[in-house]
C-alpha cells in the first residue's frame, strides 16, 4: 500500500509534466487587431513582430477565419451562432514563443511590447494557468515524498513486526542451523533474501494496480471533467520510476527483515 500510494503520487506528477509540456509546446499570445487594418498594415505589423527575439513564429487568422475556427469549436453547438454577423471577431495574431523565453517575466515583456502597438487592441495570455500548473506539480512532487516517507516508515515498522513474528515460529529450525555450524551470517542471509523478494512482490503487486486505475481513469477522468487532450489517454509512469518502485519495495522488505532479525538474535543471544 505504502508504495502503491507513492506510485500514486509518481503517476500524477507525470501527467501533470505531460500537461505542462503541452501547453508549453502549444504556449501562444494572442494579439487581436484593429478591424479597419488594411492588408498593407497588417503585413508590416506581422513582419515586425516577426522580427522579435522572443517569437518563434505567428500566424494571421483573418475574421473570416476566426468565425470558421469558433465554430468549429463549438461542433455541435454552433447553431447558437445563428443570427451573428460574421465580422464579429476581430482578426488577430497567434504569436508562439521560442522555448527559452516562455519564463513569465519573459512573457510578460513580450506582451507590454506588443500592448505598446497601436494597431493591437489586446493582448491574451494564460501564463497565470501555466503558473498555476507549475506550483500543483511543485506541490505533487512534495507532497510524494512527505506522504511516501511517513508510510515507508509506518511499513518498515510493520514489515519488523510480522518478521519478529516469523522469527518466533521458526525459533527451532534456527537453533538447528546453529547446532549444525551454520553461521550467523548465513541465517541473517536467508531472511533478508527472503524479505528482498517479497518487497519485490509487493512492487509489483503495486505498479499492477497502478496499472488498473490507469486503465479506470482514462474511461473516466477526461470525460468528467475534460480536462487532458481529446485522445483522453493518461501516461503511466516511465521505466525509471517503476525500477524505483522496484527497488524501493526490495530495499523495504530486506532492511526490514534484517533490522528486526539482528534485534532478535541480540534478544535470543542474551
Amino acid at each position: 500500500m505504502a508504495l502503491f500510494v507513492f506510485g500514486v503520487f509518481m503517476l500524477a506528477e507525470e501527467n501533470l509534466q505531460s500537461l505542462l509540456r503541452q501547453w508549453g509546446d502549444q504556449f501562444q499570445i494572442y494579439a487581436y487587431l484593429d478591424k479597419t487594418l488594411d492588408p498593407a498594415e497588417v503585413s508590416r505589423l506581422q513582419d515586425r513582430i516577426q522580427n522579435f527575439p522572443e517569437v518563434e513564429r505567428l500566424r494571421h487568422i483573418s475574421q473570416e477565419q476566426a468565425w470558421k475556427d469558433f465554430r468549429a469549436a463549438l461542433g455541435r453547438q454552433s447553431n447558437i451562432l445563428e443570427g451573428l454577423p460574421q465580422d464579429v471577431l476581430p482578426p488577430s495574431f497567434e504569436i508562439y514563443i521560442k522555448p527559452h523565453h516562455r519564463d513569465g517575466p519573459l512573457v510578460e515583456a513580450l506582451a507590454s511590447r506588443l500592448r505598446a502597438e497601436q494597431a493591437i487592441t489586446a493582448v491574451e495570455y494564460p501564463q497565470e494557468s501555466v503558473d498555476r500548473l507549475s506550483l500543483g506539480i511543485l506541490a505533487v512532487q512534495w507532497a510524494k515524498w512527505a506522504v511516501g516517507g511517513a508510510l515507508f516508515v509506518i511499513a518498515f515498522f510493520i514489515v519488523g513486526s510480522v518478521v519478529r513474528l516469523g522469527l518466533a515460529s521458526r525459533r527451532d529450525e534456527i537453533e538447528i542451523m546453529q547446532w549444525l555450524g551454520a553461521p550467523e551470517e548465513l541465517i541473517q542471509a536467508s531472511f533478508v533474501v527472503e524479505g528482498l523478494i517479497q518487497g519485490i512482490i509487493g512492487a509489483g503487486l503495486s505498479v499492477l494496480c497502478l496499472w488498473s486505475l490507469l486503465l479506470f481513469l482514462r474511461d473516466q477522468l477526461p470525460i468528467a471533467i475534460g480536462f487532458f487532450d481529446s485522445s483522453g489517454h493518461l501516461l503511466f509512469i516511465d521505466g525509471r520510476a517503476i525500477a524505483l518502485i522496484v527497488a524501493m519495495g526490495g530495499l523495504l522488505g530486506a532492511s526490514g527483515n534484517l533490522f528486526s532479525l539482528r534485534r532478535f538474535m541480540k534478544t535470543w543471544r542474551g
